[in-house]
């Protein structure tokens, strides 16, 4: 039986609904939508009565929040339809539903589907309607939904025929090949397809269409690079700059002994191969194995030196993106984070850097075929920030450039840093007998064909026809293989690795070693049905391949399973360099490695580079005027209302806040954060920075590759960096190529530009990724080469770009400029060495290089983040906004430097020749650009909030004592601040164990239960720490854990940790969301919770949000806060979509009255406010955190967990507010 019902927000909670209403009339102009109603629904299956009816409101719904029903119908004026995921495509709302259901239970998994209901009440025409569900539905993930209750939910599948073999291929003649490369849509060429033909008759038989496609994949230009490749057999151009460049390009070959044909891969990567020709680039880390840049390092952890790996990746998911920009942008990032993880380096930041068309463009102009820019950008925003919040990825850096040639293809860029113990790290060549482990996700039809879908040029058809080559994200199941991976119990049975990527099965196990024998009816699958081509080229995400020892197969699978994932042999490896696929008995493919290692036949290509066009900027106007100009402008405006989606701290290792000063108004060059330590503290940090601009590449390929270089390593250099062992990577989007020369030129002169800057600088591209099909119909996109620096520096160097006070001399140092207007590498390197000395003499106290706005620009960021003024001197209009790449702009602690050009003044307001403008008007213009489409500054609350104030402490003390309470951390899916917790906890002197739940089978979940009720039996305290439990589903915080924490006999273990043993319990962020909603606060107990009791719930904002806060302690009652006192106050990094705290006023009064409000949001004059800068979600009296009525059951929002020596220096406040070691206190002192 098919049980339904429907869960509807409350009418004053109903943001979502809201804010459609509002789209709905602004974007599409429907002004006759009197209301707007959302509504989930859930279909399940194979669950019994009693047991849906308990989880109508403890995993369907929460009755302080929402109203359910057993029925939605349309009434007289209104109009209702229904939206369901596409069979097959992941749906994590139904996904962790089941799974909550199933802890409760401890049973078998149910089966639940879901769908958004949409009741639209109104006038609204016909057309109208259409014109809503078109905008709502987009048909590469989504469908309109039956209205009907249906029988049942079991998919019927159809048992997969035999694999087609391909009669009469070897026979077919030009027209004919050509004719099947269109109807089987592959993205081969005529001559890929001939050499093919030719490799089987070769062999005497004709191939399998699982061969094809699979070859297909292989030779993609996403997977092998063919464009790049491609041998370039003469290059005419008309610049004698350009022609300088490539001789000397030649010139390197030559010396090299170069016998690799010319190609755009070689002009890309030669600069690297001669530095380390030369002896440079020493430090570069070189294997078989292909998985991310890297680079050793030494790193200082608690006073010892060790060896480690530094391994950085940039990834982008252009295509993915402009046609499903959630599940494209979130799988962007997934997919950068799987290939360091697969050199076994645990990631821990991301930069995100975006391309598109002006957002704010009106959706009538949105060209046919094509979704709306603003749909892209901030549904994309939202995919990428789901997904590496999800993780636990610090992203320290997202920024959008916006160019109208990126509306013929969005550019979804992200780039990730990780590293790990060179001990860690084993990397041999696989031998025959070994096998390969399947490791992660399960397998489904989301991604087939995505390599090549990436690959092929596109139309207005497009969205409608590649949905399936779009994966889907599952961020809490990759992130368990970097706990596994971060075991070096586990990583040291690895002997080679790669990440399931770009075609599936085929490529990451096919990639592994010559010879494979691959069982394709062992792969791991979502659901039947799958044929055994779709098995061999799926690109399912999070799963790694990886090859082991026969020997070590079995303990490696169990390590996998104590990580809560499955793990299953899936191949063998082969003395026979032959790639073998069995399925059903047959071989489905017997292919040579010689064969498929030739990449297809040669492609050959002539270039003609077109002569540079004038790229500076020409200045005129005044001052003002010019000002403002460049503060609103699109490419210089806030992003911080982009930015803030972004959990930019976990892991307890920014050093550098996104953005700095006491407002957080700066934001910074580049990225920096502590190296990540599993256990102890280090004082080494990696920094990362990019450089680009569209506007110089579309006059100038070759100027703007060359500046890109230039700006992303002066960005190092500005944040604190000496100038050494400083790595770069590129990434390349240009437009289709096919057979016309000037289009070649393109990325040829960038390429030479690079290449220039690379070797004057003496540092080199070590890795980088191309993205070659940047069109649509007509359109192209900007030539686009950014440039990725990365570098690592003792934290104690790190300089922020937030100028820090009043009556400072401003200095500008800059290099020599050549005719071609570019800086000298000789002169650059005098200027990065005298900025290194200033800094390390201690005379500098914040530095800025200038970018795209000029030093106009860097100033006047730098000045909005403490509310700084500047009296300009000594610099021309010309100079304040035209283009100053390399230059340095230092506020002096003391002497000056370079030129004089102003002084920090106490007034809010820059001066200039007479003419005065107000920062604070401008800064409200600055953030006033893009709020419509990233809002960050809505109005919310407005009453003024009284301090609460409770000064009496709860004195009681346990009867057991110790020094070193043992504290239980539990790890869901989803979960991703166990180490920030456990190391928070080990720092104060308690004993941290972190204890992950399985939940793979009903036996595991029984199991894990029994273990950890007995866990908690040893234990002193239970941390909740933050995350995403089962990706903060069903429609709400914590549900997961909350299923887990009801189970009776984990239930009873807790109660009697709490009521008998005098034990302590606390919940951060999602640990928070847990607590509330179990009862543990306010209340003391698990209990069931109703429309009166307290809870959080979504932002007001609507969206996530990450920054730092301020909160004051309003009691001193709990246990939990012996080292604190009333009204002393702490900044705290938040991050979170739903820590909006509810209470009526009878509850709040009894809190109040009770002490049980911890904690509360203040301003920068200690007062509890609404204000949303300081109140990051809108909490009934800015409550921050609550306790049970005895203190010892503590909740708070904010991370008190994420401190840590050298963090935040862009922010100096408090952060300690000795929680732990209060947890200490109370087991061991009197």
């Amino acid at each position: 039986m098919v049980y339904r019902i429907f869960v509807e927000k409350k009418p004053e909670l109903a943001n979502e609904a809201a804010a459609l209403k509002n789209e709905l009339s602004t974007l599409l102009g429907i002004k006759n939508i009197d209301s707007v109603r959302l509504l989930n629904r859930y279909d399940v299956e194979n669950i019994e009565e009693a047991l849906f009816e308990y989880a109508k409101k403890t995993v369907f719904s929460e009755p302080q929040l929402d109203i359910i029903s057993d029925t939605a119908e349309a009434a007289f004026g209104e109009r209702i339809f229904a939206i369901e995921a596409l069979p097959g495509q992941f749906d994590q709302r139904a996904a962790s539903a089941a799974e909550c259901i199933q802890l409760i239970s401890q049973k078998e998994r149910p089966t639940v589907k879901t769908a958004k209901v949409y009741i639209i009440k109104g006038g609204i025409s016909d057309e109208e309607f259409t014109a809503i569900k078109n905008y709502l539905i987009n048909p590469v993930e989504s469908r309109e939904a039956s209205l009907d209750l249906p029988e049942t939910l079991a998919a019927c599948y159809v048992k997969p025929e035999a694999v087609e073999i391909i009669e009469g291929f070897i026979d077919l003649d030009a027209e004919g090949l050509s004719d099947f490369v269109k109807s089987r849509g592959l993205a081969m060429d005529a001559a890929d397809i001939t050499f093919c033909q030719s490799y089987f008759k070769e062999i005497g038989r004709n191939p399998t269409i699982t061969e094809i496609k699979m070859i297909d994949t292989y030779w993609s230009d996403h997977c092998r690079h063919t464009t790049f490749l491609t041998e370039i057999d003469s290059v005419k151009t008309e610049s004698p700059l350009l022609q300088k460049a490539f001789d000397e390009y030649l010139a390197v070959r030559k010396e090299l002994n170069r016998t690799k044909p010319v190609s755009l891969m070689d002009m890309g990567t030669i600069a690297a191969k001669y530095l380390r020709a030369n002896g440079q680039l020493d430090k570069l880390d070189e294997s078989d194995e292909i998985n991310a840049c890297t680079v050793k390092i030494t790193i200082t952890v608690d006073g010892k030196d060790e060896d480690w790996l530094l391994l950085f990746k940039n990834e982008t998911h252009n295509h993915p993106t402009e046609i499903e920009p959630f599940g494209g942008a979130a799988t962007c990032v997934g997919g950068a984070i799987r290939d360091p993880l697969s050199g076994r380096a645990y990631v821990y930041a991301a930069m995100r850097l975006t391309g598109s068309g002006n957002p704010l463009t009106p959706i009538a102009e949105t060209l046919p075929g094509k979704l709306p820019q603003r749909k892209i950008a901030s549904t994309a925003a939202a995919g990428y920030s789901s997904y590496g919040n999800q993780i636990g990825l610090a992203t320290g850096i997202v920024d959008e450039i916006y160019h109208e040639g990126y509306i013929a293809k969005h550019m979804e860029l992200g780039a990730v840093i990780g590293a790990a113990p060179a001990a860690n790290v084993r990397r041999e060549t696989p031998s025959a007998g070994d096998v390969v482990i399947l490791l992660g996700g399960r397998t489904g039809r989301d991604g087939c064909g995505g390599a090549t879908g990436s690959s092929k040029s596109h139309t207005a058809s497009s969205i409608e026809t590649c949905g399936s080559e779009v994966q889907k994200g599952n961020a809490p199941e990759e992130r368990k293989i970097q706990r596994l991976f971060r075991n070096p119990e586990a990583s040291t049975k690895i002997k080679r690795c790669n990440d399931f990527g770009a075609g599936g099965v085929s490529v990451a196990i096919g990639e592994l070693a010559d010879g494979l024998d691959i069982d394709l009816n062992a792969v791991p699958k979502k659901y039947d049905g799958l044929d055994g081509t779709e098995l061999a080229i799926s690109e399912s995400q999070e799963r790694m391949a990886v090859v082991v020892e026969e020997k070590d197969a079995e303990a490696f699978i169990e390590l996998a399973r104590t990580e809560n994932l499955e793990a299953t042999i899936v191949a063998r490896v082969t003395a026979e360099p032959q790639l073998i696929m069995r399925w059903n008995g047959d071989k489905i493919v017997d292919i040579s490695r010689e064969f498929l290692n030739s990449n297809g036949a040669a492609k050959h290509t002539e270039i003609e580079m077109e002569a540079p066009s004038a790229f500076l900027r020409k200045v005129e106007g005044g001052f003002a005027e010019n000002m403002e100009k460049i503060v609103t402008d699109i490419n210089a405006c806030s992003r911080r209302g982009l930015s803030e989606r972004f959990d930019s701290t976990i892991g307890s290792g920014t050093v550098l806040m996104p953005f700095g000063g006491k407002y957080q108004q700066t934001p910074v060059q580049a990225m920096v954060n502590k190296i990540s330590v599993e256990k102890g503290d280090t004082e080494d940090c990696s920094l990362m920075a990019w450089g680009y601009n569209p506007y110089i590449a579309e006059k100038s390929p070759y100027h703007a590759s060359y500046l890109a270089v230039v700006e992303s390593a002066a960005k190092l250099v500005a944040t604190g960096a000496e100038f050494t062992d400083v790595y770069l990577s590129f990434q390349e989007f240009f437009e289709k190529l096919g057979q016309n020369p000037k289009r070649w030129g393109k990325p040829a002169a960038a390429l030479l530009g690079a290449f220039k800057a690379q070797m004057g600088l003496g540092i080199g591209a070590i890795g980088g990724k191309d993205s070659m099909s940047g069109s649509f119909e007509q359109l192209d996109v900007p030539p686009t080469l950014v440039s990725f620096a990365v570098t690592t520096e003792k934290i104690a160097n790190i300089i922020s770009n937030d100028i820090k006070g009043a009556g400072h001399k401003l200095c500008w140092i800059r290099p020599e400029y050549d005719e071609e207007n570019l800086p000298t590498a000789e002169s650059l390197l005098k200027v990065f060495a005298e900025v290194t000395k200033l800094m390390r003499d201690g005379k500098v106290l914040s530095c800025s290089t200038p970018a795209f706005g000029g030093v106009a620009e860097a100033v006047f960021k730098a000045a909005i983040g403490n509310g700084v003024g500047v009296s300009f001197e000594g610099i021309s209009i010309q100079e304040l906004f035209g283009y100053a790449y390399g230059s340095f702009i230092l506020e002096m602690a003391e002497g000056t430097a370079g030129t004089v050009i102003g002084e920090t003044t106490e007034k809010f307001e820059f001066t200039f020749e007479g003419e005065t403008v107000s920062l604070e008007k401008l800064q409200e213009a600055y953030e006033g650009v893009l709020e419509p489409v990233y809002p960050c500054n809505i109005e919310q609350g407005g009453d003024v909030i009284e301090k609460i104030s409770y000064t009496e402490r709860n004195k009681a003390r346990p009867k057991f004592r110790t020094n070193t309470p043992r504290v239980l951390i539990p790890v869901f899916p989803g979960t991703n601040c166990e180490y920030d917790s456990a190391k928070a906890v080990a720092k104060a002197g308690a004993v941290p164990e972190i204890f992950v739940i399985n939940n793979l089978t009903a036996a595991g979940i029984a199991e894990s239960a029994e273990k950890f009720a007995e866990a908690v039996s040893k234990s002193q305290a239970i941390f909740i720490p933050g995350g995403f439990s089962g990706g903060d589903e069903p429609d709400g915080s914590g549900k997961f854990i909350t299923a887990f924490f009801r189970n009776e006999t984990i239930k009873n273990a807790v109660h009697d940790l709490l009521k008998n043993r005098d034990g302590l319990m606390c919940g951060i962020c999602n640990g928070f969301q847990a607590l509330i909603k179990l009862g543990l606060v306010p209340y003391g107990e698990i209990r069931d919770t109703d429309e009166n009791s307290p809870t959080l719930t979504f932002n007001t904002i609507g969206r996530h949000q990450s920054r730092i806060v301020r909160v004051r302690a309003a009691s001193v009652k709990s246990p939990w806060m012996s080292k604190v006192n009333v009204d002393d106050v702490f900044a705290v990094p938040i991050s979170h979509g739903e820590g909006r705290f509810l209470a009526n006023d009878a509850v709040v009064e009894e809190l109040i009255a009770n002490g049980q409000v911890l904690t509360q949001y203040v301003d920068l004059e200690n007062n509890p406010t609404s204000d949303i800068h300081f109140n990051p979600n809108n909490s009934v009296l800015a409550i921050e955190g609550i306790t049970s009525p005895d203190g010892r059951v503590l909740g708070k929002m904010g991370h008190a967990e994420r401190i840590g020596d050298g963090l935040y220096k862009n922010f100096d406040e408090k952060f300690e507010m000795g929680l732990f070691q209060s947890l200490v206190a109370y087991f061991s002192e009197d």
